[in-house]
Parts: C-alpha cells; structure tokens; sequence
C-alpha cells in the first residue's frame, strides 16, 4: 500500500518532458508546465490519505498531458477564472466557465486540457477511489460519506455530471482561493468535507443540460476565431461568417459562445483591448495609433472600451505598466 503520508508521484506528469517538478516537502508539490504557448502551474496537496486539492493556474491554450487510462479516480473540478476545455475519449468537448462544477472520472478524460481564453484558474479534487476503499474508515466514514456512492450518483457509466454557477458552489470554494498557505491544510480538509456532504444531499438531476460539441464543431469555431483575430481592421458580420463556413447564424452564435463563453461582439472587444494593452507598454506608438491598428476608427470610443474593460484610461494604462513592464 502507497505511504498515505506524501503526495502521489505524479507519474502521468513526470513522463512528461515539459513538466518540470519545483518543490515536494511530502505534503505539498509544484509542477511547472511548459506548454507550447505558454505555462501553467499545478500545486498539490495531500489533503487526506488518497484524496488530494490541486490548485491550476494556466497561462495557456493547451496542454499535452500523457495521462494513462485512470480507471477509478474520480475528479471534481471547480473554474474560477477563465474557461476549461475537456477533451473526453468518444472525441467530444465540454467546456467550464467560472463558478462552474463538474464531476468526472479521469478514466473519460483524453490527454489534452484546453483553456479557450488562454487563462485559467480552478482547483481540481482527486479522489483515487481504490486507495481510501484499502484504508481502515477514517474521516469519510465519520462523517457518513461513501464515496462509491457518491461516484456512482454522479458519474454513472463514467459519464460526467455539470452544476453551472451557483451561490451554493462559490460559498465552498470562494475561500479556498485566498486562505493563507499556514492555514491551506486544516482548511482544505475542512472543506473537502463540506464539499462532499454538499455533494451527498444535491440530486443528480439538478445536473444542467450538458452541451456537448464534436470536434468538427470546435474546429469550425477556432478557425472562425482565427480569423477574425488575425486582422483587427477588418469587420466581419455574423451573417458574413456564417455563409463563409456554410453555418446558421443562430448555430454560429451559439457555438461560439459555447467555446469561448462570450458573444463574437464581446471576444473581439475584450481581445482587441488586450491587444492594445500590450502594445501600450511595449511600444512608444500613440494613443491613437494604436486605436487605428486594433480596429478603431475613434479615440475616444477606443478609450471608453478600454476603461471599461481594463478600469483605467489608455494613458493611465501606459504610465502605470511603464513602471513594472511584466504587468
């Protein structure tokens, strides 16, 4: 039997030539991610003997991960910045936005992890259900939890389950993000707990309709987001697009909010003010130059989008960020 004392040896992580692992003390491990546009971080910590609280932060895409064919380890996954993309093993995706919960075996799960808006930040929950089952009763049983039970009322036939937003969720994980690290054990135990009497009394039918989407379907969307992404001055209408990729504009729509989260309208705007954000600190280009490059004809209304999205004035942008450019 596994040391129920440290955390697990990642091996699925440690095959991985661009997993970098930067700190175990036994109850605690960091995995640097280098993905191929950009990072992530994953903390582990063993919170009981075979249930561990994973902390994600990703700056990326995507991210390869050579998981081998988990048989019974069930996993809870809460967003709370950002969107996650599953990729599951009949090739279909479902997608997580913030405040969302979704319950999984890992056994569904295929190697790639998305992150549609290149950010993310979520914690994950293992529960590696062969472990606790060996181990005497301990805290579970205590507190009258089975975990097969609870495997088995939500993940039947290895099917998922999905809880969008709700108060309920963001009261158990919304501490969780900011309890200081002296504190992060007991805590966590804590609500692990809470976490799983919530789970044990919530009906599987309160689960939403699961939007599932194939991969032709994510295909068609990324391409769409390539290109109206690739060139700012240029305007495309939704019923433009949606001839050019032989598409209803209600499917259209819906997709694309379906991957992304958002409407095209409001990705294009939240994506051009990031675009001008960095050109903004990384280039000596005027206020208006910069509108012009990223799709707009005004200052002025370049700048009332950017306070909105961003919450200072263009300039105000530029003089703070000019202090620390990694900002």
């Amino acid at each position: 039997m596994k040391n129920p004392d440290i955390v697990h040896d990642h091996e699925f992580l440690n095959r991985v030539s661009s997993v970098e692992k930067q700190n175990d003390d036994g109850y605690k491990a960091v995995y640097k991610l280098n993905c191929t546009d950009g990072l992530g971080i994953m903390t582990v910590y063993k919170i009981f003997p075979g249930i561990e609280l994973i902390y994600n932060e990703m700056e990326a895409t995507s991210c390869l991960v050579d998981i081998p064919f988990y048989k019974n380890i069930m996993e809870i996954n809460h967003c709370q910045e950002g969107r996650e993309e599953s990729r599951l093993l009949d090739e279909s995706f479902l997608y997580m936005g913030k405040g969302d919960l979704s319950i999984n075996m890992m056994s569904n799960h295929a190697n790639t992890m998305g992150f549609p808006l290149k950010h993310y930040k979520g914690i994950s929950i293992l529960f590696y259900i062969d472990e606790i089952l060996n181990l005497e009763p301990g805290i579970l049983a205590e507190y009258n939890i089975d975990i097969v039970k609870l495997q088995k009322k939500f993940c039947p036939d290895d099917k998922g389950f999905v809880m969008r937003a709700k108060d309920r969720i963001e009261h158990i994980f919304s501490e969780l993000y900011s309890v200081p690290d002296c504190m992060r054990l007991p805590y966590s135990r804590l609500k692990v707990i809470e976490l799983l009497l919530f789970l044990s009394m919530v009906d599987s039918a309160e689960s939403e309709e699961r939007d599932y989407y194939t991969q032709s379907q994510v295909d068609t969307i990324k391409e769409i987001k390539e290109l109206i992404t690739s060139d700012l001055s240029r305007k495309y209408t939704i019923e433009e697009l949606a001839k050019m990729y032989l598409i209803s504009q209600t499917t259209l729509k819906n997709y694309f909010k379906g991957v992304y989260g958002m409407s095209i309208a409001t990705y294009l705007r939240e994506y051009r003010i990031k675009v001008a954000a960095t050109r903004l600190v990384q280039s000596k280009s005027s206020v208006a130059d910069i509108a012009m490059e990223v799709g707009y004809e005004s200052q002025s209304k370049f700048a009332s989008a950017f306070k909105r999205v961003m919450g200072i004035s263009p300039l105000e942008y530029r003089k703070k960020c000019s202090v620390n450019p990694m900002i």
